[in-house]
């Protein structure tokens, strides 16, 4: 659980200069324990042969900030934590959700004022 560590870590370093919305926090939390149930249910059906979620699925979970729930989910329940391909495409996607987040919070984020209402 390092990058949860690190992502906390992080936060708290920029939380001064950067604030986060309330939505934004409300969102990833949001996001994050629906793709834990996610990843819950595919081992579920991993295991009993049931019908299983796309790997798309997972990932587009993953970019729109579902990614700190896949990290707890692929630890706690050991599900996607080997696959080499699936864990690089997984880490683009976290990187690619903090800097679409950086984007639009940071310093450069009134660069965007149409996105003012839905982050503000």
């Amino acid at each position: 659980m390092p990058a949860l560590a690190l992502l906390a870590l992080l936060y708290l370093l920029l939380a001064p200069g950067w604030p986060l919305p309330l939505l934004a926090g409300a969102a990833y939390l949001a996001m994050s324990l629906l793709c834990f149930a996610v990843y819950a249910a595919d081992k579920s059906a991993a295991r009993t042969g049931g019908p299983r979620v796309r790997e798309r699925t997972l990932h587009l979970l993953a970019l729109f900030g579902g990614w700190p729930g896949a990290v707890l989910a692929q630890r706690l329940l050991r599900h996607k934590s080997v696959k080499t391909p699936f864990r690089a495409v997984f880490w683009l996607t976290v990187l690619l959700n903090l800097a679409g987040l950086a984007a639009l919070v940071g310093p450069a984020g009134g660069r965007w004022p149409w996105l003012t209402p839905l982050v503000a």
